[in-house]
């Protein structure tokens, strides 16, 4: 047994050793569902701690029966910026930081290697600013000599409820081309930038999906992507060669979730059904069955707080969504904090029971 396998299955030996967490049983008569989960940053993190509470551990897959039988995320991989970037430049690898961010989403909540992995190292000359986790996968990408390798044992050491998949293996970057037409490179430079993005691109521009990607939204009885930054969390993946023509001719129902609030150069101004707009403007053809959005007030301070950075609610104008041949899902997906997030809980429950609704509808 390598080395590798002993420390997973230590692990897998502790998760046994630990009561089970609830999660709500598979309902009867409906069967359990296969979700593919496209997207980036905090956004992506936040749905899949939702959607992984109803995957039975992988110490108990074929004992225990979730709602959710198979979940995968599929992760940009464009970010160019703090631990990932310096990563990316040394070693020239694809970033893990998004990937690795799932892995913390879907493993055991509290568990201490999930800590570990989470945690960024605040002193030490060349340490400073790195994240373990990125560390990990930077130096497993060296002994594998396989990036997509080394995230799947990442996972498995982990005892990731879920598989993770990069949307791409090839060394992609963002292009932008701002609203007064000058072109902007890479995802640091275009989130700094004061101007509005009118356009997307990615170079090189043929870059191919993972054959992982494209299964997991084939086989897939629900898809969503986001919520996450318009354009360099969620266009980036839709930019890579055939992810728009999976979403078009997938057989399962695909949701979109819409952001809470608007975003700098990103989306500041934009409504729900403009989002919408501006991925199918990417994508060049209808991929949205639903669109899950938020129709709950806000805060006064909550409403002060973002105002006082340019941002504020993303306005559900349900009528235009509808106009596009989306159909919508509104509700309180919202929870205040520091920041406003979406509330997992609320947004997988709305979720399940669609995938539900069109698994049984399914001949």
């Amino acid at each position: 047994m390598s080395s590798l396998e002993s420390l997973n299955v230590r692990g897998s030996e502790k998760l046994l050793q630990q009561s089970s967490p609830a999660y709500p049983e598979l309902p009867a008569g409906t069967r359990s569902l296969r979700v593919a989960a496209i997207g980036g940053g905090t956004g992506l993190s936040t749905l899949l701690r939702g959607l992984c509470r109803h995957v039975p551990p992988p110490s108990q897959h074929g004992v225990l029966h979730g709602q959710i039988s198979d979940l995968a995320a599929i992760v940009t991989v464009t970010d160019d910026g703090g631990s990932s970037g310096r990563l990316r430049k040394d070693f020239n690898m694809l970033p893990p930081g998004d990937l690795r961010n799932c892995m913390v989403a879907l493993s055991e909540e509290g568990d201490l290697l999930a800590k570990l992995f989470a945690h960024r190292f605040r002193a030490g000359d060349g340490l400073e600013g790195h994240n373990f986790g990125n560390l990990f996968v930077a130096a497993l990408t060296e002994i594998t000599g396989d990036f997509g390798h080394a995230i799947q044992l990442s996972s498995k050491i982990l005892a990731t409820r879920g598989s993770i998949y990069p949307v791409t293996t090839a060394n992609a970057s963002l292009i932008a081309r701002m609203d007064d037409g000058s072109l902007v490179r890479g995802e640091t430079n275009i989130t700094a930038s004061h101007r509005r993005i009118a356009e997307l691109m990615i170079d090189p521009p043929a870059s191919p999906a993972t054959p992982e990607a494209l299964a997991a939204i084939e086989q897939a009885d629900l898809i969503t992507v986001g919520p996450g930054s318009l354009y360099t969390s969620l266009i980036t993946n839709l930019l890579i060669t055939g992810v728009p023509a999976a979403l078009a001719s997938a057989r399962g129902l695909r949701v979109y979730i819409c952001n809470l609030m608007t975003q700098a150069n990103e989306s500041l101004g934009l409504s729900a059904s403009e989002h919408i707009e501006r991925i199918y403007e990417h994508t060049r053809a209808p991929v949205f069955d639903y669109a899950l959005v938020n129709t709950a007030s806000f805060s006064a301070e909550t409403l002060a707080r973002y105002a006082a950075e340019g941002a504020s609610p993303i306005k559900a104008d349900i009528e235009r969504i509808e106009a596009l041949g989306v159909r919508c899902l509104a509700g309180d997906f919202a929870i205040e904090g520091n920041v406003v997030r979406h509330n997992a809980e609320r947004v997988t429950s709305a979720l399940l029971g669609l995938g539900r609704g069109h698994a049984a509808a399914q001949p």
